[in-house]
């Protein structure tokens, strides 16, 4: 069977089997050495083995010629953000326009029924906005300081599984 998946890797783009092809055919061994014995497990293995290999490469082709617009998540094997990162940015300024147009929006309310006028204005959420924005930057500010501290350590994720072997050496 790991003949017909490295046959079937061939449906990939060149790039995609020069990049991802060995590693495939390694997690496929590696999965297929531990199932278990009982054969309605094998054929559901190989099922979802094939049909995600296919489906993968039908993502593969059309990454290719339409672009990343066009994928199906469960099977995206690129390294792209998901977002474009002035995201971010952007969707801070149309919430600050939101909370504008509520506040302006409750004030033509209480002028439309003679309620008594409110003596804030709509500098007071944005304020409070800023100001929860602000304690966002600083936790995001501790948790880099944290990570490069642990970095720094060498004791991080990345550090710890750099001496794990994912299979046997022959």
């Amino acid at each position: 069977m790991l003949t017909v998946y490295c046959w079937l890797l061939c449906l990939y783009p060149t790039s995609y089997r020069h990049e991802f092809g060995e590693e495939m055919t390694s997690v496929f061994h590696d999965a297929r050495i531990e199932l278990p014995p009982a054969l309605v497990a094998k054929i559901g293995f190989y099922q979802r083995e094939f049909c995600g290999l296919l489906s993968g490469a039908l993502c593969a082709h059309l990454d290719r010629i339409f672009g990343p617009a066009i994928s199906f998540p469960r099977f995206h094997m690129q390294r792209e953000f998901r977002f474009p990162r002035s995201t971010l940015l952007l969707m801070c300024v149309i919430l600050a326009g939101v909370v504008l147009a509520i506040h302006k929006a409750q004030k033509l309310v209480q002028m439309k029924h003679s309620l008594p006028p409110a003596t804030a204005t709509a500098w007071g959420p944005m304020l409070w906005g800023l100001v929860f924005g602000l304690g966002m930057v600083l936790a995001a500010v501790a948790a880099a300081s944290a990570w490069a501290f642990l970095f720094a350590l060498r004791r991080t994720g990345m550090h710890r599984l750099e001496g794990v072997q994912t299979r046997e050496e022959h």
